[in-house]
């Protein structure tokens, strides 16, 4: 049920409370859904509480606070079960009024003033500017900017960030593989470099900076015209920029946007991997053995201590990491969210630990981290390995022209980040109840085809002053109970970061609208019992816009 409901609940019981057990605190008083519908909407086991407390059985206790219970219209029945169990029916008005409470707030249903404005960085991608993004990062896209759309509806001020790994010997494989091919290799050749990239688009990425293409953007406007193949700065600086814009379109397609870019060669630039070394060791966290510098990460829960500085000079991939969270400490986030593919699991005591012995006060569990595994993804009862244009991987845009946007981004959301995910194709394009985001949109268009039939003409400000009362059977109460839980799916999934919470309500949603509707009629000859009805389904419809668009998800009119 909504907050509100819930609030008035606990106040019943707190004054009941104050009568029976004066000192005691009203915060022992909490709320719990029973598992089974018959033992009523709530239970609440403060008698057991009390009786530890007062030594006495905790059945009278609950007798007592049932009798203490002031007058409520929302209050239908108190039943006192098992040790001392009290369980509170509501009255159909109760769960009537969640569908003014909808309405009332449109959009903005569900959505709080918790995080008070908290500023909050949300990384993810963040993929190396080396190729066409892959279903992994498809995944890390939908999650990341779900969970950014979970804690900005909590009244959070969040940032989307990407993190653009263009430095280090990744990028330099990919300036060697397209001097290659734009010398004419081919990546069978024996003269290909040996950690080359091998997809048909470093051919394209050649061919574009032989003929002098822009990449758009003004990104690569200083090289623009070069065509020589020998210049490997340039073509380093054409490759990066041109995937970059690439990875870009592909993230447009998929409706996700980012506030801000933040470039890894910056850190090099700006001397902040500099810096953050020279802290470590005026800390004393730091040592030299075998011509190489090391973090003493042991003192910060790591298993064994870690090279920050290789023998040749160079540094290891986790202390650019290191300078980067230092600056997200520095421009105000004190919570910083990175939502990274579970193969970066190793990374997150060092970085954590580098944090640490940096000594800016940064908290040990800074940042926090959601870690995804991957996709298989599967079609026609067959694994998809390979794209024809990057080679070796399924590509994000590749599943998109498959199967839509929508139904990409609500299946890689549909599962717990850390759980193996298995994409089915087939199943993303069926049009059936086994399809989760066909059945929940099903739901919003056959809502909008009773409206259109009904020509009522309803609004939110007519639906919202339908007189609710005759929506009494089991399953319009049932309705509107899960309409009424969708505030605090959204408190939870925020707190946990985890979209899939929302997902799995709008499939229940959906189901009990389906259900519902396969049940009873709508447009009845009863005008009062149709407007009542029409009000609910407006109802409904709104609460699972609301949900699909957190997901990045439309709501068709017409399927």
């Amino acid at each position: 049920m909504s907050t509100e409901i819930k609030s008035h609940l606990t106040e019943l019981l707190a004054h009941a409370l104050a009568k029976v057990a004066p000192q005691q605190p009203a915060s022992l008083i909490t709320l719990e859904r029973p598992k089974q519908a018959q033992h009523g909407d709530f239970s609440c086991p403060v008698a057991m509480q009390l009786s530890r407390i007062l030594k006495r059985n905790p059945r009278e206790i609950a007798a007592e606070l049932v009798a203490a219970l002031p007058p409520s219209d929302w209050l239908a029945q108190c039943e006192i079960a098992g040790a001392g169990f009290i369980n509170l029916r509501l009255h159909p008005a109760a769960k009537q009024h969640v569908v003014r409470a909808v309405l009332g707030a449109g959009p903005r249903f569900g959505h709080s003033v918790r995080g008070q404005g908290q500023p909050v960085v949300v990384e993810f991608v963040s993929a190396n500017p080396t190729g066409p993004l892959h279903v992994g990062h498809g995944r890390q896209a939908a999650l990341g900017d779900a969970i950014s759309a979970l804690l900005d509806s909590q009244g959070f001020q969040v940032v989307r960030e990407f993190y653009y790994n263009d430095a280090g010997a990744q990028i330099e494989n990919l300036a060697l593989s397209v001097q290659a091919r734009a010398k004419g290799m081919d990546p069978d050749s024996l003269q290909w470099p040996a950690d080359g990239y091998r997809g048909e688009y470093i051919r394209d990425i050649a061919a574009d900076y032989l003929g002098g293409k822009a990449t758009g953007g003004g990104r690569v406007a200083e090289v623009t015209g070069k065509n020589d193949p020998d210049d490997r700065d340039a073509i380093r600086l054409f490759a990066v920029a041109y995937l970059r814009r690439e990875q870009d379109m592909d993230l447009l397609a998929f409706g996700v946007r980012f506030d801000n870019y933040y470039l890894e060669s910056s850190l090099y630039t700006e001397g902040r991997v500099e810096q953050v070394v020279n802290a470590m060791v005026a800390a004393g966290k730091t040592y030299e053995k075998d011509g190489a510098l090391w973090l003493k990460t042991t003192d910060f829960g790591d298993d064994k201590d870690r090279v920050m500085r290789k023998s040749d000079g160079s540094y290891t991939y986790f202390v650019p990491d290191v300078a980067y969270h230092v600056t997200k400490w520095e421009r105000g986030f004190r919570r910083a969210i990175n939502v990274q593919g579970s193969d970066h699991h190793s990374t997150i005591t060092r970085v954590r630990a580098g944090l640490q012995a940096v000594g800016k006060n940064i908290p040990q569990g800074y940042p926090d981290y959601v870690l995804h595994k991957m996709v298989t993804v599967m079609k026609g009862g067959e694994e998809v390995r390979i794209s024809k244009r990057a080679g070796s991987y399924v590509t994000l845009r590749d599943l998109i022209d498959e199967v839509g946007r929508d139904a990409t981004r609500f299946f890689l959301v549909s599962r717990k980040a850390d759980s193996e995910f298995t994409f089915d194709v087939d199943l993303a394009k069926s049009q059936s109840e086994d399809n989760p985001v066909y059945y929940v949109q099903y739901a919003h268009a056959r809502i909008c085809s009773v409206l259109e039939a009904s020509q009522s003409g309803m609004t939110a400000e007519t639906a919202g002053a339908a007189d609710l009362t005759p929506l009494t059977s089991a399953r319009e109460l049932a309705l509107l109970q899960r309409l009424g839980e969708y505030p605090e799916v959204l408190d939870i999934a925020s707190r946990e970061m985890a979209p899939h919470q929302v997902a799995f309500y709008l499939r229940e949603l959906a189901g009990e609208f389906h259900s519902y509707y396969n049940a009873e009629r709508v447009l009845v000859d009863d005008p009062a019992l149709k407007r009542a009805r029409l009000a609910l389904i407006f109802t409904v419809r709104q609460v699972l816009v609301n949900g699909l668009a957190l997901l990045g998800v439309g709501a068709p009119e017409k399927m």
